[in-house]
């Protein structure tokens, strides 16, 4: 590759990564959007900036024209416009960014990746190659695709991306034998999981956990985004409490109660008049049909995508967590591991029921990831099954 080639490459990932880093921006509040990034450069500067803020709200090309104006530039002939997805070419919310992109002059257009919604999917690339914009695709693709790993599945699946994530000791326990789980991981790691919370569609989180320990799942503290998602009880019989901190602030923020069909068919009078007061208090019970005598969470995971559910948060104890793994619906896993030993043959540990026969049948990640969050050790990767 010519020297002049290699500085374009160098260039074009450069100023990629400045729209990757804005598109960050948007966690928590684009969605069901994507994230979206922008960057207009001139002579090698960049003199716009933008990121899709909120959904309902301008896009990320919008926004960057719009920077770009206010600091004064009126004419963008020659301007190269690096954009972490491509322009949508249909009227939703907004109108379509494809329009103002060729009305703007510019004579390039870098993107990251092809809209996989099929409203989109490469018509807007070809519109911009009709009026006769050069257009390269790619730069940067496999980060892009990461930032938007829930938007990419639940538009070309209709399911929900799911993150199971545990804080748990160097041992593998997520409580002592006495049951005491708070804290196991330190503020750091915590504060890192609201933001986490935030960022996702729901929380989930089966009866055992909200019995044993009775959590809000919502999203505090210094850093969570203002949006707060669905928080969704695993119940298969509907053991949950009216009493439970879930269930008192269901209309401060949303509740999914997803219970077995046939136990809801089949109520008697006192699960009748439980499902009457949980409407009341303003918790929706959802019914899911079940599979070897609890909720099918395949089954469950459809019905919340079809709900606009994009992403999930699984934060639960063992059995539901090697539940979700053995069913598939797991996408990736997030450990903070805590330099604590508990030990203890009573612990309970990150993951219980069956487990895995063989090590051949037991699932890995790939694609890990290792970092310190204070004095924790995340580690999280993607879900590879066993075929």
């Amino acid at each position: 590759m010519s020297q002049a080639k290699l500085e374009k490459q160098d260039e074009d990932e450069r100023f990629m990564r400045e729209a990757l880093e804005l598109a960050r921006r948007g966690a928590g509040t684009a969605r069901p959007n994507p994230m979206v990034g922008a960057v207009i450069v001139m002579d090698g500067k960049a003199v716009g900036r933008g990121w899709h803020e909120r959904c309902g709200q301008p896009h990320a090309e919008v926004n960057a024209f719009a920077s770009a104006r206010a600091a004064g530039v009126e004419r963008f002939s020659g301007a190269t416009l690096y954009v972490t997805l491509e322009p949508c070419c249909h009227t939703g919310r907004t109108p379509p960014c494809v329009d103002l992109v060729i009305a703007s002059g510019v004579s390039r257009v870098v993107c990251a990746m092809e809209d996989p919604n099929p409203l989109v999917a490469g018509k807007g690339f070809k519109a911009l190659k009709a009026a006769g914009i050069e257009v390269s695709v790619g730069v940067l693709e496999r980060e892009s695709r990461a930032l938007n790993r829930a938007f990419v599945k639940h538009i070309t699946t209709g399911l929900p991306f799911v993150i199971l994530k545990s804080a748990l000791s160097l041992d593998g326990k997520i409580a002592t034998a006495q049951g005491e789980s708070k804290w196991i991981s330190c503020e750091e790691s915590r504060a890192e999981v609201h933001r986490l919370r935030a960022e996702c569609a729901a929380v989930m989180t089966g009866i055992g956990t909200v019995l044993a320990d009775d959590p809000l799942l919502t999203a505090r503290g210094e850093g969570a985004q203002p949006a707060q998602g669905a928080r969704i009880v695993v119940d298969t019989n509907l053991r949950i409490a009216l009493s439970s901190r879930i269930v008192a602030t269901a209309r401060e923020a949303p509740v999914i109660v997803a219970a077995s069909s046939r136990a809801i068919e089949w109520a008697d009078g006192a699960t009748r008049a439980k499902l009457a007061a949980l409407e009341a208090a303003g918790v929706r019970v959802m019914p899911i049909a079940e599979r070897a005598g609890k909720v099918d969470l395949p089954a469950l995971m459809r019905a919340l995508g079809e709900d606009g559910i994009d992403s999930v948060l699984l934060e639960a104890g063992g059995t539901l967590a090697w539940g979700a793994l053995e069913a598939g619906i797991v996408d990736r896993v997030r450990y903070y591991l805590a330099p604590t030993l508990i030990g203890g043959e009573g612990a309970r540990g990150a993951l219980g029921g069956k487990g895995a026969a063989t090590l051949a049948a037991a699932p890995r990640l790939k694609n890990v990831e290792t970092r310190t969050v204070g004095c924790d050790l995340a580690v999280e990767g993607d879900v590879c099954l066993p075929e």
